[in-house]
């Protein structure tokens, strides 16, 4: 694409044409004399017309196989003014990466624009700090300002900085690169970074590393942890390290998972961490981006209880399709692309190299075309394989690939483990083919870049998580959660209209969430309600074979309590000062008891059983 984003009007009437010779969808556009309307289109659908629009002065229809000419030829009526193709409008992206080399210049990924964190400047001294827990960051990439960057080892992990594969490096970069004028620029520009590698070679660690992990991010002195990880299960001890960083005055974010189903990944799932999502640059959720419900069900018959929990689901989204972001040095492949001296955007697909000549349309490449001699061969998508397209070019004499896609968006692709051909081929967005279709010369250039491509709730999580950091720099009084709260409360509202499993609260926002900060206040214009005026005792004992506990408080002020066993509420029961919790199983248990509906708490009580 040309564009780095487009204006809500823009958008809305940003629209390219399909080219075939053939009208896409076999449809065409019929434009008759409204009084003699009728008579064309029973003569149309007469003919095996197939009736779609039936508009003011014209009608719209589709003729299976015909070409224009062939419907030309059937409808020649003396009624029929006009008859062209019917083309695909297609809406171009909502925002799109800057076009460049990233190795020589500094670009800026779209996740940035469609979050509005070029709108707010980071406070670098307000001493915001990220801890990164993850697979290590490496050294050797330039876009850090190295002396902000600290670090620690989990055990047989290996030194923090020195990378376990690229996915620490590329999620550290989407949090801080620093705006040097070269590169990718992060959400917080050289914002202060613990690093903590938790991976062991095999990519991956245990909930242990994570709780022992949390405690070296609060010895570090960092705000806010980040995690773009996760497993199924759900334990007491890696939970309870992340609350305690929360309750800290800390902010925990993780990432909801990859696998496009609504099963809750921890450690997203616990209430203490905010749960982030993923969606792509035309504000669409991310087919990958896991959403597990918000509902919570406790006790069995009539003390079945289900409550709505908007703390371990998805809270808010941010750009994870397709994000730039840093890699350690020449581990990414990149390519770029220009045709008569304009950049479009393009996708690296095999065989390294440098090459610029001549364009030359080749259709769908189907056979070896002497024609195509020396030059870049442009090429359409479908019919052949992308290997078979460009073997046929270099068979041909061509000295570089384009395949376009057939489809709206970018052609991403491989030319397979059996590649033979030499010659660069790179992708091409179907927004873009009349544009390389018509140029006079193009270039192509693929190599290694320390700067690429990584999708997942994985690439969304550091990206809130910059945000929050930019945000809470702005508004270093607030807490964690105070930031958190903004977040969501500023969030564009997408899919489902309110809160909903996939979105959350929406898309996030940092210039909203600074100005709402602004306006109204860390505690957002809202009172908080009193806290710490309910005292709560337990007790415990075996009856009739069976474990209880025996609560009793004083303090609550509203004529129900709410009782909570292990952060889940147990029951709504009479503010009566007592209750008993009575079941067969054993264990570590947590309570807590709440004037119904508030925030209003006793301090919480463990028991072991």
């Amino acid at each position: 694409m040309k564009m780095t984003k487009l204006t809500t009007t823009a958008l809305a009437t940003a629209l390219t044409l399909a080219f075939s010779a053939q009208a896409a969808d076999d449809r065409y556009i019929i434009k008759v004399d409204e009084s003699k309307k009728g008579v064309v289109k029973a003569l149309a659908k007469q003919l095996g017309g197939e009736l779609k629009v039936d508009g003011n002065g014209f009608f719209a229809a589709s003729f299976t196989g015909k070409s224009l000419s062939d419907v030309k030829g059937l409808l020649n009526n003396p009624h029929v003014q006009v008859i062209e193709e019917d083309h695909r409008r297609i809406p171009f992206s909502a925002y799109s990466d800057d076009l460049g080399n990233a190795m020589v210049e500094q670009l800026t990924p779209y996740a940035l624009y469609q979050s509005e964190a070029n709108q707010v400047s980071f406070a670098a001294n307000a001493g915001m700090k990220v801890c990164v827990i993850d697979s290590g960051l490496d050294r050797s990439n330039q876009d850090f300002v190295w002396g902000n960057i600290t670090g620690d080892n989990d055990s047989g992990t290996g030194n923090w900085d020195e990378h376990g594969g690229p996915h620490g490096t590329h999620v550290a970069g989407t949090i801080g690169a620093a705006d040097n004028n070269v590169g990718v620029v992060g959400m917080a520009p050289g914002v202060d970074m613990h690093i903590i590698k938790v991976f062991n070679a095999e990519g991956w660690g245990y909930s242990s590393d994570l709780a022992h992990a949390a405690d070296k991010c609060a010895d570090a002195g960092a705000n806010i942890i980040s995690m773009s990880l996760g497993g199924g299960g759900a334990n007491s001890t890696e939970e309870n390290a992340f609350k305690s960083f929360t309750e800290a005055g800390g902010l925990v974010l993780a990432a909801a998972g990859n696998d496009g189903n609504s099963v809750r990944s921890y450690p997203a799932g616990y209430s203490s961490v905010m749960m982030i999502g993923a969606n792509d640059n035309n504000n669409d959720i991310a087919d990958f981006s896991q959403f597990p419900s918000c509902e919570v069900t406790t006790g069995r018959g009539k003390n079945r209880t289900t409550i709505t929990d908007e703390t371990i689901c998805v809270e808010v989204t941010a750009g994870g399709v397709d994000t730039l972001s840093t890699y350690p040095a020449g581990m990414a492949t990149s390519s770029s692309m220009s045709a008569d001296g304009q950049a479009f955007a393009s996708s690296s697909m095999e065989n390294a190299g440098n090459i610029s000549g001549s364009v030359y349309f080749m259709g769908t490449a189907e056979t070896v075309d002497s024609s195509a001699n020396g030059n870049i061969c442009v090429i359409d998508r479908g019919a052949i394989s992308f290997y078979d397209k460009v073997l046929n070019c270099e068979n041909s004499g061509g000295v570089g690939a384009i395949i376009v896609n057939n489809e709206a968006g970018m052609l991403f692709g491989t030319l397979g483990d059996a590649n033979a051909t030499s010659i660069p081929a790179v992708g091409a967005a179907f927004e873009d083919r009349s544009a390389l279709i018509s140029a006079s010369n193009a270039t192509i250039n693929i190599g290694t870049s320390d700067y690429g491509f990584m999708s997942g709730t994985s690439m969304a999580t550091p990206a809130v998580s910059g945000i929050a950091a930019l945000v809470w720099s702005n508004h270093n009084g607030c807490s964690g959660t105070d930031i958190r709260e903004a977040l969501k409360a500023t969030a564009q509202d997408n899919g489902a209209a309110g809160n909903d499993v996939y979105f959350g609260y929406g898309i996030v926002k940092a210039k909203a969430a600074h100005d709402y900060l602004t306006a109204n206040g860390c505690g957002g214009g809202v009172t908080p309600p009193p806290s710490g005026d309910i005292s709560l005792d337990t007790a415990t004992g075996r009856a009739k074979g069976r474990n209880y506990v025996d609560l009793s408080w004083t303090g609550a002020s509203t004529a129900s309590v709410d009782i909570f066993r292990n952060g889940s509420l147990l029951r709504t029961t009479t503010n009566d000062g007592s209750y008993r919790d009575s079941f067969k199983s054993s264990g570590t248990l947590t309570y807590k008891v709440c004037d119904q509906d508030s925030t209003n708490c006793s301090a919480e009580v463990t028991v072991n059983l």
